[in-house]
Order: structure tokens, then C-alpha cells, then sequence
């Protein structure tokens, strides 16, 4: 059940993070206390929360009465114990583990019995947090994502002694003041910003084969995959110090697991001071008068005017309806019952990526003229393509593959010949780590897609796209990638060889 709404509210730390969550708490209806040991970090951040209801109130998503009343909910204050009758206390100060516990064991000796003491602690441990106090049970993570007063989602962190009532009531209550509420095992990084890292890392490891540039990356994953930003787009806005070293405390906190290995590249740019948007300079540079580099985009050519489908293309299949509304005449052929299907352009072949490249897929299966399909969120609508072609591909033949998905309505990309092209990879690495998060108890896999949805604004959840383009498939892309790379970075989910051998989904 969730906090009544006469339950006190003690937020500590007035800064974005604190300011955002007493704002969220205050609008829900309850009493806050918005503290922090600096006056005027307290004006600041009531200052940021009344300029935020001002705004709602100008796009008519809040009546000037109920601004009025949510600021009258907020108490400044400067000494813990004028907040001695809060019921539930959030801290939002420093990332530092022994601040956080003296922190707590003075909460634990201030409020009352039955109030529940919660971090928005991003990256360190509930269970260590926990571990000072004598009553460690009524501790959890109440993790907000910023700004908080418009991100949806909230984790709620059980440590290894968090009493599940307390938890459910922090559930309860998160989705009473309009969030979507997740629970999370408290282990490295939680759920989203663990299962998060290969949309950076898979980015970097393209680039740092030199198999396409950062603009053609973002490209890729915005338009084909549907997110909101690009890898690269997103590292320079949150800031490569932070995005790195979140990364880096991942890795360690896994005792060096090489999946989540920090990138050589990201690491010079922190050392060169190049962090980003705020810096002026991350991958792209940022300023009034510089202009952001293009996507690399294929130049026209000439279409065919007929293609012949050979079996099924899968995911991909919205493609031929495409082809056929743009006046390209498709037949279909019967394909051999174990693979993939592939369409027949001129002298082309183009065919989706399984993780191989088009290179030993060339010499392993004895073809000519191969160009790679890149995975798409949505191929009846897409605006582009990534491709990749053989190196023996000829030039006709590539050409012809191009203009006529052109003819199509699709921009092309090519990107060089790289295992598993972007988007694949991308998404079947997320939906890896998500797997390994359901297997290891960090959540569920409801909770898993929902928490990637809604913390960071992903189209899909990772797991809900395993099971739209196949778990085996998954399985198989993931399984040519370890195979390309000889690395434990690529190894399987254990869940997902399961579900693969058993024909099953995360989602039944």
C-alpha cells in the first residue's frame, strides 16, 4: 500500500536530483521537506521547482491553484531535526558510500520507528548502505532518473536486508505519484544502468574498427532501430566523465567482467577534456556556427525493375511490400527450409545479418555479390538502411541493391564489413545483458523491458525485440559474434541458450 499523503516527505540534498524528487513527492500531495546543510542551494532548487510548476501551468497541464498548493508543500529546511517527524527519507547527496551510511545512521536515530529511510543512489551498494544500521531492513533504493519530474521510471533497490514490505510500499507509492515502479536486486549498476551499457559499447567498438563514423552510428540507431538519440549523440550529452566512469565502476564492481570493459577511445577523450556538450567538444564539436557532420549516405543509383525473394526474409519481410508499392515487380521463390531467405537484386544477394560477416559468410556458404541487411525496428517504415557488402561484392551488383532500395523510399548507408553491422549487435548484446539480469534475480523480465523503456526511453524493451526477431535467432547472432571475436565479452546467456533450445520467449 502506498504512503498516505499526510506522511512527511524529508528530501536531503537540494540540488537537480533532490529538487526533482521533493517537486514529484510535493505535487503527489505530500509534505516535504527539501534540506540541505546550503541556504542558498535551497532557494536554488525551490526556485527550479516553482519556474517547472510555471511551466505546466503555461501549457495547460496544471491549474494555477494546484502550483499554488504544491509550493506550499514544500518546507526549507537547514537542520535535520525540525524534519524529526518525516515518514519517509530520500537522500540525493554525493556518490560516496561512507558520506551516505553517516548520513543514515543519523536518520535512523532521528525519525521515528516505522519510517522508511531511501537512496537515489545510481551506482553504490543498498547492502553496504544498509549494513551500519542496526534496523538495516528499512532501507531501499528509490533510484529517480533526471530530470525526475519527467522521467517516468523508478527503481526500487532491495539490498540484501530490505524488508519486501518496505519495498512494496516504495513500489506502491512511486506508482501513486504517476511513475512506472520497478523492482531491482541491488547489484552493480541495477538494472538500467547495467543493461544499458552495450548501446554505448557495441557504438564504440564499431568505431574503433573503423567500420563507420559516429554520425553514420547515430543515423543507424535513430532511424533504423528507432531510439531517440544516437550512442554517440547521447555519451556527449550526459558527459563522457560521467558516462565513462559509470562504466568503469560497472566493470570493477564485476570484478573485471570483460562485458563491461571501458573503451580505450572514451578514456582519451576524458583525458583530452573533451566531455561533451558541456565542454564544447566530445565526438562532435558544439557551438553556435559548427555544423554537425552528416550520416554517410549512399549516392543515387539505378533501380531494377524486378526482384525475385527466395524463402522468407523474417523481421525483414515488410521490405518486399515496399518494393512492390514502388512499382519493383517481386517474385517469390521457395527457400531452403534452414535458412535464412535473401532477395535477388541484378546480380546481388542481399540478405539480413546473423552476426557473421559478409566476408565468411561469402566463403563459408560459396556465394558471390553478398550485401548484409542491418536490423530495423520497423521495416514498412524505416527512412534508412545500413548495408554492408563483401569485399569481392561487385560494383554492379552493389549498385543495384542500392538504387533499388532507394526506388523503395529508403536513404543508404553502407558501413564497412563489420560482424553483426550496428543495430544488430546493439540490440542482441542489450537483449544478452537483460537475460542475464532475469537469470541472476535482478528483476523480472516485465520489469526489465519496462525499466529500459521508461529510463531511458528505448522503443522496445530489449527482451520483448528478442522475442520479435526470434530468441534462437538472438542466440545465433550472439553466438557468431563470440565466434568472430574469440572473446567472453560475446558468451551467451545462459537463459537465452535455454529458452533458444526450448523454442521459448521471454513474454509468453
Amino acid at each position: 500500500m502506498a504512503l498516505d499523503k499526510n506522511v512527511k516527505v524529508l528530501v536531503i540534498g537540494a540540488g537537480a536530483m533532490g529538487a526533482g524528487i521533493a517537486h514529484v513527492a510535493a505535487l503527489a500531495g505530500h509534505p516535504v521537506y527539501l534540506y540541505d546543510t546550503r541556504a542558498e542551494a535551497i532557494d536554488k532548487g525551490l526556485g527550479g521547482i516553482a519556474k517547472d510548476l510555471d511551466f505546466l501551468v503555461s501549457k495547460g497541464k496544471l491549474d494555477s491553484a494546484a502550483r499554488e498548493a504544491t509550493m506550499a508543500r514544500l518546507t526549507a529546511v537547514t537542520d535535520l531535526d525540525a524534519a524529526s517527524d518525516a515518514g519517509l527519507a530520500i537522500e540525493a547527496i554525493v556518490e560516496n558510500l561512507d558520506i551516505k551510511q553517516k548520513l543514515f545512521l543519523q536518520l535512523e536515530s532521528l525519525l521515528g520507528d516505522e519510517a522508511i529511510l531511501a537512496s537515489n543512489t545510481s551506482s553504490l551498494s543498498i547492502t553496504a548502505m544498509a549494513a551500519v544500521l542496526a534496523r538495516p531492513e528499512r532501507l531501499a533504493g528509490l533510484h529517480f532518473f533526471n530530470p525526475a519530474p519527467r522521467m517516468k521510471l523508478v527503481e526500487i533497490v532491495s539490498g540484501l536486508a530490505t524488508d519486501r514490505a518496505v519495498a512494496n510500499t516504495l513500489y506502491a507509492t512511486a506508482k501513486a505519484w504517476g511513475k512506472v515502479a520497478v523492482h531491482a536486486k541491488s547489484t552493480p549498476g541495477f538494472i538500467v544502468n547495467r543493461v544499458a551499457r552495450p548501446f554505448y559499447a557495441e557504438a564504440l567498438r564499431v568505431l574503433n574498427e573503423c567500420a563507420a563514423e559516429p554520425a553514420t552510428i547515430d543515423a543507424a540507431m535513430r532511424e533504423c532501430c528507432g531510439f531517440p538519440m544516437g550512442p554517440f549523440e547521447l555519451m556527449d550529452l550526459i558527459g563522457h566523465d560521467v558516462n565513462y566512469a559509470v562504466t568503469r565502476s560497472v566493470f570493477d564492481a564485476y570484478f573485471g567482467d570483460k562485458r563491461f570493459t571501458p573503451s580505450l577511445i572514451q578514456y582519451d577523450l576524458v583525458l583530452a577534456g573533451r566531455l561533451g556538450r558541456k565542454s564544447g567538444r566530445g565526438f562532435y564539436a558544439y557551438g553556435a556556427d559548427v555544423a554537425k557532420p552528416a550520416a554517410r549516405t549512399e549516392a543515387p543509383a539505378t533501380a531494377e525493375r524486378s526482384v525475385t525473394a527466395v524463402g522468407s526474409l523474417g523481421v525483414a519481410e515488410p521490405l518486399l511490400a515496399r518494393l512492390e508499392a514502388a512499382g519493383v515487380a517481386v517474385t517469390r521463390k521457395a527457400g531452403p527450409a534452414d535458412a535464412a531467405g535473401w532477395l535477388e537484386i541484378g546480380r546481388g544477394r542481399l540478405t539480413l545479418s546473423d552476426g557473421r560477416t559478409a566476408a565468411r559468410r561469402t566463403a563459408e556458404e560459396g556465394l558471390s555479390n553478398l550485401v548484409l541487411l542491418d536490423l530495423c525496428l520497423d521495416y514498412a517504415t524505416t527512412p534508412r538502411v545500413v548495408l554492408s557488402r563483401a569485399d569481392h561484392c561487385g560494383l554492379g551488383a552493389w549498385h543495384a541493391v542500392v538504387g533499388t532500395l532507394q526506388q523503395a523510399g529508403l536513404t543508404v548507408s553502407r558501413i564497412d564489413d563489420v560482424a553483426g553491422l550496428i543495430g544488430l549487435r546493439t540490440v542482441a548484446m542489450l537483449a544478452n545483458e537483460g537475460a542475464d539480469a532475469v537469470l541472476q534475480g535482478i528483476g523480472s523480465a516485465a520489469d526489465i523491458d519496462l525499466a529500459m523503456r521508461f529510463g531511458t526511453n528505448y522503443p522496445k524493451g530489449p527482451l520483448s525485440w528478442a522475442d520479435q526477431i526470434g530468441v534462437r535467432f538472438v542466440a545465433r547472432v550472439l553466438h557468431n559474434l563470440r565466434e568472430h571475436y574469440g572473446e567472453e565479452r560475446y558468451r551467451v546467456s545462459p537463459l537465452i541458450l535455454r529458452k533458444s533450445h526450448n523454442g521459448d520467449s521471454f513474454h509468453e
